[in-house]
């Protein structure tokens, strides 16, 4: 089962922490991490027929949206965050990872991912400008009130 997942995540992007955490465990399995599987083996079974949708013209805007999970990961108590950055309706990076540190706040962690979302799409807006392309006030879209006012002021924070 570990081997037959591992094997779909190339083509299927949206299930590679999941199975690769499950992978983790697979020389001293139980019971939970069985149930765990069988429930992969489900959602893709019931999103076999979604796939992405890269639209021929269309609008040419960029957007970014991001989340953070703070303490999300249950065996070591890290955050994940998550980010995808848009043109138009066409999905053109995407980005899941799990924290190398522990952060104390929520506030803190979600910051701390708006900066990692907002690197890639400068990254992004550079690879445009370079081809002759203009992109300004690209927007974030985030979900954490507390970490939208701390961007917005420009004096209390580093």
């Amino acid at each position: 089962m570990f081997g037959s997942l591992l094997y779909l995540t190339a083509s299927r992007p949206d299930t590679i922490f999941s199975v690769c955490l499950c992978a983790c465990f697979q020389s001293s399995s139980k019971e939970s991490h069985l149930i765990v599987i069988r429930g992969i083996f489900k959602y893709m079974a019931s999103t076999k027929n979604f796939r992405f949708w890269y639209p021929k013209g269309g609008d040419f805007f960029l957007v970014g949206y991001y989340d953070a999970d703070y303490i999300g990961y249950k065996v070591d108590k890290k955050s994940a965050s998550s980010t995808c950055q848009f043109l138009g309706e066409s999905l053109v990076s995407w980005h899941d990872k799990k924290q190398n540190y522990m952060a104390l706040l929520i506030a803190e962690t979600e910051c701390i991912f708006i900066g990692a979302c907002c690197a890639q799409l400068l990254w992004i807006v550079q690879q445009f400008h370079d081809s002759g392309i203009n992109h300004k006030n690209v927007p974030i879209h985030c979900d954490n009130m507390s970490s939208i006012n701390i961007t917005k002021n420009l004096v209390q924070h580093s």
